[in-house]
């Protein structure tokens, strides 16, 4: 099993920036890659980021030049800077971590982009 702890959310204005963080315990040796989801009241859940083990990433088109996924491999950790945050990125954002056949998911931090 592995187990996700996300930190970092919180209030910004409109153009501001966030750093979230997601650290992963447990079989973190089976972890084939990690990513950010978000969802928003009344919305689906949507990828926003995912790095791969081997360090390859990918990043949704709203938010491409905006969010960089990054990790420490050594603390387990995975990040999201988020730079020019606009209210549409108000959400709650959910770390997820993918094994061979399982998948696990971070209790989620909320991010409030308001004025």
């Amino acid at each position: 099993q592995v187990q996700l702890v996300e930190s970092g959310g919180g209030l910004v204005q409109p153009g501001g920036s966030l750093r979230l963080s997601c650290a992963a315990s447990g079989s973190t040796f089976s972890i084939r890659a990690m990513g950010w989801y978000r969802q928003a009241p009344g919305k689906q859940r949507e990828l926003v980021a995912v790095i791969t083990s081997g360090g390859v990433t990918n990043c949704a088109d709203s938010v491409k030049g905006r969010f960089t996924i990054s990790r420490d491999n050594a603390k387990n950790t995975v990040f999201l800077q988020m730079n020019s945050l606009k209210p549409e990125d108000t959400a709650v954002y959910y770390c997820s971590a993918v094994l061979p056949s399982e998948r696990y998911w971070g209790q989620g931090t909320q991010v409030t982009v308001s004025s």
